[in-house]
């Protein structure tokens, strides 16, 4: 099967899930800047929020880049990854609403898991469609940052419980970890040991 497809309705979903969150925020109702001070978590649990789909549409990008063709199981792998994604609008809304009370950041967490392990189902099925050789997995490699990230989200869901701003802290260590750009896909591109298949 070709990617296009797969492609568009993905960056489709992407879309309506930034604008899902951000129509959650309420502007304040006064032109005080005091009044800004009750949105704030609201605000700041957006733009993590932001951030993360953002850092998840920029990886998928580069994952369905640099293959030719995909097959049922990842389309279905796909969904599972959208599926996660689009639950962020509603925990960002919850946790921001609640100024970080515990349960809503845990449940942050958990939902930050659940994206986790289905970009790495994705990037398991696309490597075995392209090759345990191929540039893909040699790219992906050990991945260090995606096994790192799962162990913080663990230990960010625990802390919730005892200092949920610490857990939310935590949140923003590895949104910031993947923030730094991974240059291994455009590296292997500008080598030319990935062809230009766009």
């Amino acid at each position: 099967m070709k990617k296009g497809r797969l492609e568009a309705f993905s960056d489709g979903v992407v879309a309506i899930i930034i604008t899902i969150m951000v129509l959650e925020l309420h502007v304040p109702h006064s032109a005080s800047i005091s009044a800004m001070i009750p949105v704030l978590p609201a605000l700041l649990s957006y733009v993590l929020s932001f951030v993360y789909i953002g850092i998840y549409w920029n990886n998928h990008h580069h994952m369905i880049y640099v293959v030719d063709r995909i097959n049922g199981s990842i389309l279905w792998a796909n969904l599972n990854l959208l599926f996660w994604l689009s639950l962020i609008p509603f925990v960002t809304a919850w946790m921001g609403e609640n100024h970080f009370a515990k349960w809503p950041v845990a449940l942050y967490g958990m939902i930050l898991t659940m994206n986790a392990l289905s970009y790495t189902l994705l990037a398991t099925l696309l490597i075995r469609q392209a090759g345990d050789h191929s540039a893909l997995a040699e790219a992906f490699g050990a991945d260090w940052k995606g096994k790192m990230s799962l162990v913080i989200y663990a230990v960010a869901i625990g802390v919730a419980f005892f200092s949920s701003i610490l857990a939310f802290s935590l949140y923003v260590v590895v949104a910031i970890m993947w923030f730094i750009p991974d240059r291994r896909i455009e590296e292997k591109i500008n080598k030319g040991e990935i062809p230009d298949l766009d």
